[in-house]
């Protein structure tokens, strides 16, 4: 089995959830992920997780990727220790956790020094998928 990870650093801005969008689906095209919807649905997943960091966490927002295989694991870890939970959608939002559910395999959190990291296992997507 083959192991890929990848770790960036991430500004706590308004600009930090395109440019994770833009470096995850950069890495994973690089690591063979081809299929276009399934990087899509994984940029969508990463927007969500740094969007929530930077409005709700605070603190360093580390942005972590592994991949085992066809099985890709995306993780946000930020300063807060409030665990995320769903809300009802209003036009401030409330919509990140339903689609993040709709677009993986699953999700959890974690401690994570004095913070939280969110963990999403996307929906697996073979290597080398055509676009």
């Amino acid at each position: 089995m083959s192991e890929l990870t990848a770790h960036l650093d991430v500004p706590l801005d308004r600009a930090a959830p395109a440019a994770a969008r833009r470096a995850v689906t950069a890495v994973l095209a690089g690591w063979g992920f081809r299929d276009a919807d399934w990087l899509d649905a994984a940029a969508v997943v990463v927007s969500e997780l740094v969007t929530n960091a930077v409005r709700h966490g605070g603190g360093c927002l580390a942005l972590h990727l592994e991949s085992h295989d066809e099985r890709v694991i995306v993780s946000v870890a930020d300063g807060s220790s409030v665990v995320p939970r769903r809300r009802a959608p209003d036009d401030g939002g409330g919509r990140g956790l339903a689609l993040i559910e709709a677009l993986s395999e699953n999700w959890s959190v974690e401690n994570y020094r004095g913070g939280k990291r969110v963990l999403v296992e996307l929906v697996r997507c073979p290597r080398g998928a055509a676009a």
